[in-house]
């Protein structure tokens, strides 16, 4: 008899037990399944805790977290990413509005019979003409990012000799750089250095580098390209002394949509895109790119490629 009424009372005790520990459960899943509610209605940036001995009931609150988290990470990119984007729209605007500004200026007043030499006139459709190309360039600049970034662009790798395309590339500057009183920096092994990569894209990125380079370190007189290499790969550095770039700014430099909008930059402003696609295009050759800057003393862009056998 006593060993029966143990069992009931065992049965009893834990029934009741099992009875308490759901109804914490619901209670918990009542409270948790109302905070999330709240959350997600408020857009907040809370977190949910109970206290609670219930295995399960930890570990579904770790995965509600995590989900949150991932939810709130992915709201500030987005948030970010907008404002950039509404950055680059402003940044494109200006800079098709400015070419388009002047071609319509001109073409005004061919329109209006203005009385003007033939010098003036050729003159006249000699800028129409620059600031037309000039804006297909602009155009061809954002056809070249979306077809990098879609995977429509095939850039197939071969042996490519990098001094001799550095060498072409550094002379294509030289009346620039003369005209401008710059003072050029070169150093480029005589001898032939291969690497893996592609020679139109190589020719791309030097180009933009340079270009970069002599149109922003213009303070700074000086323009230099190097090239030196080892046993495994070849390294490839453009730098100017000129205004430089915040340190801040260089972990983004090659962001797209990201421009410089510091008032000591307003030359580096602009669509935000020449560098991005600079960096797609190394990468795409399975290279690599980085910046150092130090204002007014030097400001380098690194490319690293490997190196092959010719």
């Amino acid at each position: 008899m006593i060993i029966w009424i143990s069992i009931i009372l065992v049965l009893l005790i834990f029934n009741v037990y099992q009875y308490r520990q759901r109804k914490n459960r619901d209670q918990h899943i009542a409270y948790i399944s109302n905070k999330l509610k709240k959350i997600l209605q408020r857009q907040t940036n809370e977190r949910i805790l109970v206290v609670s001995n219930d295995q399960q009931l930890k570990d579904l609150l770790i995965n509600i977290n995590q989900v949150l988290d991932d939810r709130h990470e992915k709201s500030r990119e987005f948030i970010k990413m907008e404002h950039s984007m509404k950055r680059m729209l402003a940044n494109i605007s200006h800079d098709l509005k400015t070419p388009l500004t002047v071609i319509a200026g001109y073409i005004e007043m061919f329109q209006k019979d203005f009385p003007i030499t033939e010098t003036e006139r050729v003159q006249l459709l000699s800028q129409v003409h620059d600031k037309t190309m000039e804006l297909i360039q602009l155009m061809n600049t954002f056809f070249d990012l979306a077809k990098l970034e879609s995977g429509d662009k095939e850039i197939p790798l071969e042996i490519v000799n990098l001094s001799e395309l550095c060498r072409k590339n550094i002379l294509t500057f030289h009346d620039w750089i003369r005209a401008k009183g710059l003072e050029a920096m070169i150093d480029i092994p005589d001898e032939s250095v291969f690497a893996l990569g592609n020679e139109e894209a190589v020719n791309r990125v030097l180009h933009n580098l340079l270009s970069n380079a002599l149109r922003y370190g213009l303070d700074g007189k000086v323009i230099g390209l190097s090239l030196h290499f080892d046993e495994q790969q070849v390294y490839i550095e453009v730098f100017d002394r000129g205004k430089g770039i915040d340190e801040a700014d260089q972990a983004n430099i090659f962001e797209r949509l990201f421009t410089l909008d510091d008032s000591r930059n307003k030359a580096f402003q602009g669509s935000g895109l020449g560098l991005t696609i600079t960096k797609r295009l190394v990468e795409e050759m399975h290279g690599e790119i980085s910046v150092h800057s130090i204002p007014y003393e030097k400001t380098s862009f690194y490319i690293t490629f490997r190196r092959m056998n010719g």
